[in-house]
Parts: structure tokens; C-alpha cells; sequence
């Protein structure tokens, strides 16, 4: 398939006696260079792309085996010597890095001596979803690829700048509330100093679903911006009530397991595309999906992920296998071969051409698989419980209890008959392919996690 020719976006010019051809200030100029390049390499084949991750890995590495001395010994035992070029079997033979070992490793990951051009540090804390949080540290310089990853997947998906932004996702307490949400004249710090860009609005995650409609309405916006769980909770209320917004363009979703499901109610309901965006806190953007075949591009120019089977093997396209990332940028707190807790399955070289790795479905946490009595493990793509056509189900949380009893949690209009719940409980041995035993409870609401993410299922098996 040939792309279109790339609409034309003026920078702004920091002369004001030239307004064209613009002379961009620093920031812009930088940004401007980054995205030129990485305009370039998506289309390089996977050798080239390989090459560079390895030689910038082996920079990485140097640093990290001089500043951190976590890692002397574990790079050391790998085979690896500073100065020498990093070879596919020296990286093959560091160890992964579990989510316990960073967890219990803390500060001892971060550098004694961050290199003075990657600018001021700041500190990550993630939602500890799974435990204990991780306390990471970035630097300017993961923001400034934060950025540019950002702009390259707005310019992927041909976006107008000029229009609204909306987004509904987790922010401090006392940001961001109902009825007025916050406001900006622009996109954020990813478009400000490079392309004029019309104004955006944002919505606490934890906004009541009507009041969330009723500010979408207000709004008008071009773009949308939200988690699966809310955007599936948000198409529903809407398909109750008949309410299209006519001026969104695209929805965006991020954070979470996007089901097919969720697309599907999002094209019956609004007639709309979603776009969605594969990242983690600690590592930054990981994935997008291609805009003209839709399945996910790993972001190789900042991140280099593997996708490893049970004996730490690259899978094939169509094996699943747990995600295992190290971002190349990070001189502050380098994690090398990090596990992220998630399951993906690696796909063929994408139709588009560009010559960066394909991930065909991204599954989600492994902490969501769901374990059968006899000791088998599947994922639990289980579908959308919409679907049972049970209208007065607002929203529900499957969470294994052990190998054999299952609880739904839900959240209804009224409590469901008894051939209701008998019909839940059907969908689910049906789709599960097992008779578990299965307890129906009925809550008020059904709290997100801290950093406002929802999971559909989860498991309480050790």
C-alpha cells in the first residue's frame, strides 16, 4: 500500500523578519532533526535497525557497568568487556530482569553519574498494580524520545493539528475534575515548540460515565483520548442513550488490553477508527499501530523489545511469549532485558514496508492468564460480556479466585433473574471451554487501580 504524500505542517520560524521557509528555534531545529530520522529508519531493513540498537545497547551498557554497580558482575558474567563491541551473544546471555529483582534492587539502579548533555532527572512511580511500585528515574533526554515518538505517531495517523484534543485518563487528585475538566491552548510539550496546534481539554478518569458524555458533548473535540474500559463504558452509555459527538474524528486508547470487542462497539456506536498506543511507565512508548494495516510497530529507534518463550527463546510470529524491554536512552536508571509483565505475539513484516518489528496482538499481563485445575494456563481473551445481551450491565471484573471457583463482580441497573445469571455464567464456561465454579456479586462500582487503569480479569492465584 503507497501512503499518501505527507500534508504540509509550517514550523514556526524564531525569526520574525522570515516567516518562509521558517528558521525554527533550538527546540524545534532538535525535534525537527529527530523526526527527519526516524522518517528514515522505519523503512531500514531489520539488520540495519539491529546494528544500531546493538551499538547504542553497547553505549549503554559501558556506561551502566562504570556507574552502576548492580550491574558490573551481572555484564561482566554476560561476556561483556567496555570498550568492545556488544555482540548478539553477549546480549543473549545477560540475564532478563524480573520485576521483583528491580523492585528489590531500588536505588542501587541508578547511575552515580548521568551524562551532563542528557539534561535534569525526574522520578517515575508506577501503580504497584502487581505489588510493591517501582521507583524509576528518567531524564530529559527519555522525554525529549517521548516527544518525538509521540509527534511520529500523530504524523503517522495524519492528524490535523489544528483541531481539539480530549482526553479522559488519570491525574492528581483535585485535577482535572467535573464539570470543567482543565484546559490548554495546545497539545502539550510534545507540539508546542514545533507545529501550532489547536487547543486540548482533559478529564479526571474517575468522572461519573454521564458526566463524562455530557463533558465529551460540550467539548466537541476532533481527537479522543481514553482507556479501553472507560471508552467500552462510555460507548454503551452512549448507545443507550443515542448520543454521537459528530466532531471526533479518531479515538486514541492507551494503558490497557484493547479487545477486539471494544473496536467493534466503537465502529456500531460512532462509526470510528481507534488507534492504539502500546507503553509503559517505566519504559515509555513500546508500540503503535500502523495506520494502514493496524497492527502494532515496536518504536525500535528508542526501545529494544524481544518477545522470549518459556526458555527465554525469540518467538516466532503466531508463539506468545512474555514482553522483555530496555529502553536504549535511559543513562539514568538502566534496566537491561527488563520483563514488563506483559504477553505479546511477535507477527510477519508488516505489509506497509517499514522494516520495524511487528507485534501482531498485545495480550497484557500475565498476571491475567487464567489457570485451568489440570495446571493449564490460557489467556483469558474471554470477549465482552456485552455481548451475553443482558442490557442492565453497566460494567463487571472477573477475578480468579483459585484453580476452580471464579467470582464476576458486576455493576447493573437491578440485580440480574436467576436465568439471567445462569446466562453469565454459560457465556463464561463457554468461553473459558471449562465448568468452573462461578459466583456472581453485585457492587456499587467497581474501583480503578491507582493509576486509574481497570482490568476486566484478574487473577488471585499466587
Amino acid at each position: 500500500m503507497v501512503a499518501p504524500p505527507p500534508l504540509y505542517r509550517p514550523l514556526p520560524s524564531a525569526h520574525q523578519s522570515v516567516a518562509w521557509p521558517a528558521l525554527p528555534g533550538p527546540e524545534a531545529a532538535l525535534m525537527s532533526a529527530m523526526l527527519q530520522q526516524l522518517d528514515q529508519s522505519q523503512w531500514w531493513p531489520p539488520e540495519a535497525m539491529r546494528r544500531q540498537q546493538l551499538n547504542q545497547a553497547g553505549a549503554l551498557m559501558t556506561h551502566a557497568y562504570r556507574t552502576v554497580p548492580y550491574y558490573r558482575d551481572r555484564l561482566a558474567q554476560a561476556g561483556f568487556v567496555p570498550g568492545h563491541p556488544l555482540t548478539e551473544e553477549i546480549w543473549a546471555a545477560v540475564p532478563v530482569l524480573s520485576r521483583a529483582e528491580v523492585q528489590d534492587a531500588g536505588e542501587s539502579l541508578f547511575s552515580s553519574e548521568i551524562p551532563q548533555r542528557h539534561g535534569q532527572t525526574y522520578e517515575i512511580s508506577t501503580s504497584g498494580s502487581t505489588g510493591r511500585p517501582i521507583k524509576a528515574k528518567g531524564t530529559r533526554l527519555v522525554q525529549f524520545l517521548w516527544d518525538a515518538m509521540t509527534l511520529r505517531e500523530h504524523l503517522w495517523h495524519r492528524r490535523d493539528f489544528s483541531g481539539k484534543l480530549a482526553a479522559i485518563r488519570s491525574f492528581p487528585s483535585g485535577t482535572a475534575e467535573y464539570p470543567d475538566g482543565a484546559k490548554a491552548k495546545n497539545w502539550g510539550r510534545s507540539t508546542k515548540d514545533v507545529f501550532t496546534s489547536g487547543p486540548s481539554a482533559v478529564l479526571h478518569i474517575g468522572t461519573k460515565i454521564e458526566d463524562q458524555a455530557e463533558w465529551l458533548g460540550r467539548q466537541q473535540p476532533d481527537y479522543l483520548l481514553t482507556y479501553p474500559s472507560a471508552l467500552r463504558e462510555l460507548l454503551l452509555y452512549c448507545k443507550r442513550k443515542g448520543l454521537r459527538y459528530p466532531s471526533i474524528r479518531e479515538v486514541r486508547t492507551l494503558s490497557e488490553l484493547l479487545s477486539p470487542e471494544i473496536r467493534d462497539l466503537c465502529r456500531e456506536v460512532w462509526d470510528l477508527p481507534i488507534a492504539d498506543l502500546y507503553s509503559t511507565q517505566e519504559n515509555g512508548y513500546l508500540a503503535f499501530q500502523c495506520a494502514e494495516e493496524g497492527s502494532y510497530h515496536v518504536q525500535s529507534e528508542s526501545v529494544l523489545l524481544e518477545v522470549l518463550d518459556d526458555d527465554g527463546r525469540p518467538c516466532r510470529p503466531g508463539e506468545i511469549g512474555k514482553v522483555v524491554v530496555t529502553s536504549l536512552h535511559n543513562f539514568a536508571m538502566p534496566m537491561f532485558r527488563y520483563a514488563v509483565g506483559d504477553l505479546a505475539e511477535p507477527g510477519e513484516p508488516c505489509p506497509c514496508g517499514r522494516g520495524l518489528p511487528v507485534l501482531r496482538r498485545i495480550l497484557g499481563r500475565v498476571r491475567n492468564v487464567l489457570v485451568y485445575p489440570d495446571g493449564r494456563k490460557a489467556w483469558a481473551l474471554l470477549g465482552d460480556m456485552y455481548y451475553t445481551e443482558i442490557p442492565v450491565i453497566r460494567q463487571f471484573q472477573i477475578v480468579q479466585k483459585t484453580v476452580r471457583d471464579i467470582e464476576i463482580r458486576m455493576v447493573a441497573e437491578r440485580s440480574l433473574t436467576a436465568a439471567e445469571e445462569e446466562r453469565v455464567r454459560g457465556w463464561f464456561r463457554e468461553r473459558s471451554g471449562h465448568p468452573f465454579a462461578i459466583a456472581i456479586t453485585y457492587h456499587r462500582e467497581i474501583p480503578r487501580g491507582p493509576s486509574g487503569k481497570f482490568e476486566d480479569f484478574r487473577s488471585e492465584i499466587a
